[in-house]
């Protein structure tokens, strides 16, 4: 096990973070919210950990969504990836982001979502039996995390089974490209993907549009509210959004919350003791050890937090993963509790931008969760984890289990 090293906030730099903070950033979390909790990047960004600030940031009308201005400085004008983050929702602000957010929200009603919820149980129970079963090991994340979400979503939004591997490749690039230390090579790549993204919903959509049927892509075609209806570029780019955000957060919660039980056995045998906490279970593991760790707003007017004035136009990095692990918002932060309540984290965000699919991957990772420590007593690492190494969305790339 690798020693927890806090970095020095001097020598802190998010555009370019250490392996030992991506390795482990909460040691680092813990010392810049105590040193530096409003700290500038030597890019001249800013960067907070605090709860108080974080849940600011992203509740504040204040704080603009809108990724223009940084997108085209990072990628380009005319970057394929810079038109998809300039398109999805979540990158967009009001009246555009309540536009869109209504056209889409149909598809993750609790009513809409109920339909698809004995479809988790069932994927659960299949990726389980042909591998876990099997032969009493399999990796985590490349067997169960990764293609539970993905064929849920898959499901959902009517792709073919055969078409859906190649959506893991597209997403990885794609989310990839929004690390704050992602190099021209993967944005070369995640450029591609998004091409590849459009060309094949594209066909996709415009089969929905000959032959509706009841799934998320023909939903997304026909969605109307007001005489308003998506444009082809917010029809495909939003999809793909659906597409990419809707496996990594739930494969990511599931990997690093399964961690967490096997470091507290405590916890697991209380969570094998009383199903029930499965729940309470995955709230914990969103808050301990956030899938999403890092987002960011552009701030539309001078603000001070603390004593530090941010100006205008100056961009704000925020860490939903520091502010889970603050000790003002959270007694014994650094405690993995299956039973803590209340339990008011900011995983999936806060305020408008609040994740749209927040209760699905909530339903994937209570099933999940459940089964595999409800049908397998002697669960355990069957090897060491090799984790995904990346600041924004925190995972593993494999994780060896056995039963």
């Amino acid at each position: 096990m690798v020693t927890p090293i806090a970095i020095d906030p001097a020598d802190f730099d998010l555009a370019n973070p250490q392996r030992e903070y991506l390795l482990n950033p909460f040691p680092t979390y813990a010392r810049l919210r105590e040193e530096s909790p409003v700290h500038c990047n030597p890019d001249g960004t800013y960067f907070v950990t605090c709860f108080e600030e974080v849940a600011e940031v992203l509740r504040s009308k204040d704080m603009s969504s809108d990724k223009e201005t940084q997108m085209v400085a990072r990628f380009g004008r005319d970057a394929a990836i810079t038109e998809h983050n300039l398109n999805v929702m979540v990158f967009v602000d009001p009246p555009d982001h309540t536009r869109l957010r209504k056209l889409v929200s149909h598809a993750f009603t609790n009513r809409a979502l109920a339909r698809w919820e004995q479809v988790v149980e069932n994927v659960v129970e299949r990726l389980l039996r042909e591998n876990l079963d099997q032969g009493g090991e399999m990796d985590l994340i490349g067997d169960f995390a990764y293609i539970l979400p993905l064929t849920v979503i898959g499901e959902m939004m009517g792709v073919p089974t055969g078409d859906r591997e190649r959506f893991s490749r597209w997403s990885w690039m794609v989310t990839a490209s929004l690390e704050p230390s992602a190099g021209p090579e993967l944005v070369a790549e995640a450029n591609a993907a998004v091409n590849d993204f459009k060309s094949y919903l594209g066909a996709l959509a415009e089969e929905r549009r000959r032959r509706p049927g009841d799934d998320l892509i023909s939903l997304l075609v026909q969605a109307e509210e007001d005489g308003e209806r998506l444009g082809e570029l917010e029809l495909l780019h939003n999809a793909a959004f659906l597409l990419n955000a809707g496996h990594e957060t739930t494969s990511n919660l599931i990997g690093n919350g399964v961690n967490a039980l096997f470091e507290n056995p405590d916890q697991m045998e209380l969570l094998r003791d009383n199903p029930e906490l499965a729940e309470s279970a995955v709230e914990e593991m969103l808050r301990y050890d956030s899938p999403n760790q890092i987002g960011g707003r552009l701030p539309t007017k001078d603000v001070t937090f603390r004593d530090t004035t941010i100006p205008a136009g100056t961009f704000i990095w925020i860490s939903n993963g520091a502010a889970n692990r603050d000790p003002s918002a959270f007694p014994e932060p650094d405690r993995f509790d299956i039973r803590r309540t209340p339990n008011k984290h900011v995983a999936f965000g806060h305020g408008i931008h609040l994740c749209l699919g927040a209760a699905l991957a909530r339903m994937e990772g209570r099933a999940a969760i459940r089964r595999l420590v409800s049908n397998y007593p002697n669960l355990r690492p069957g090897g060491e984890p090799e984790p995904r190494m990346r600041a924004r969305h925190r995972g593993f790339k494999k994780f060896p289990i056995a039963a």
